[in-house]
């Protein structure tokens, strides 16, 4: 199983597992980690998610191949049914930052409520270095949390950063040494079974109230234009460049 699961002490846990191959997700990754989500929520001895990777490596993004094979046609498509239900679910969702984060590596840490990463770290929102554009909200999201200056550095130009500059940014709560950083996570994501859980659920509900629809108007626009962007001429050349291991050469668009 490339995603695991499970219930432990009030904590479902969404562990992403395909570290062959970087951790890349692929639509069927996306359907199980929707399915898991769902799980939980319904679940009423969970209280919180805990998300996570593998030692040295969260996600390295969307599986390319898989991604050009199955690319998201519409709404319905397992990469936009997962935003809806990270966006839409209830209780907190903790994500302990394992390693590499990349794409929506990074950007699904902005739905997160609580999000603690590893001094390994290395995040980065290659969007536009792709022949695409920002997703998951984060056109939206990146300007609010960073600002807007910081986030044109991070998604114009696909700037890497670490840890603790996720932490600096305001898109992580702290950084913790790598062989740290899950028991941590999961040591705060327990913390909820000792809080009420009505009022936690709607405490989240508040806090995010005022930007969901927003936010789902966002991920729809951006969709929009990421679907085209799938097909254009600079994405094809960015896509074969990656697969042949060589450096993307834009000079003729």
């Amino acid at each position: 199983m490339n995603i695991r699961t499970g219930v432990l002490n009030g904590v479902a846990t969404i562990e992403i597992a395909r570290p062959e191959k970087k951790n890349a997700i692929t639509a069927a990754m996306y359907e199980a980690m929707t399915e898991a989500i769902a799980a939980a929520g319904d679940d009423a001895a969970v209280r919180a998610l805990l998300v996570t990777g593998q030692p040295g490596v969260f996600t390295s993004g969307n599986d390319i191949e898989d991604f050009l094979q199955r690319p998201p046609r519409d709404e319905n498509a397992p990469v936009f049914q997962f935003m809806r239900a990270l966006i839409d679910c209830e209780k907190p969702v903790v994500v302990a930052v394992t390693g590499a984060a990349i794409g929506i590596g990074t950007t699904l840490l902005m739905h997160a409520d609580l999000v603690y990463v590893s001094d390994e770290a290395r995040l980065a929102m290659p969007f536009v270095t792709l022949g695409l554009v920002p997703e998951f909200a984060s056109s939206l999201l990146a300007p609010q949390i960073m600002g807007r200056a910081r986030a044109a550095e991070k998604l114009l130009l696909g700037e890497p950063f670490t840890g603790a500059e996720a932490v600096e940014l305001g898109l992580a709560n702290a950084v913790l040494p790598a062989g740290e950083v899950v028991n941590h996570a999961r040591r705060v994501a327990e913390r909820f079974n000792a809080l009420p859980p009505g009022a936690v659920r709607d405490a989240k509900r508040l806090l995010r109230a005022s930007q969901r629809e927003a936010t789902l108007a966002t991920v729809r626009a951006e969709g929009e234009i990421f679907g085209a962007r799938l097909r254009s001429p600079e994405a094809m050349e960015a896509f074969q460049a990656f697969l042949q291991k060589r450096k993307p050469d834009f000079s003729r668009f």
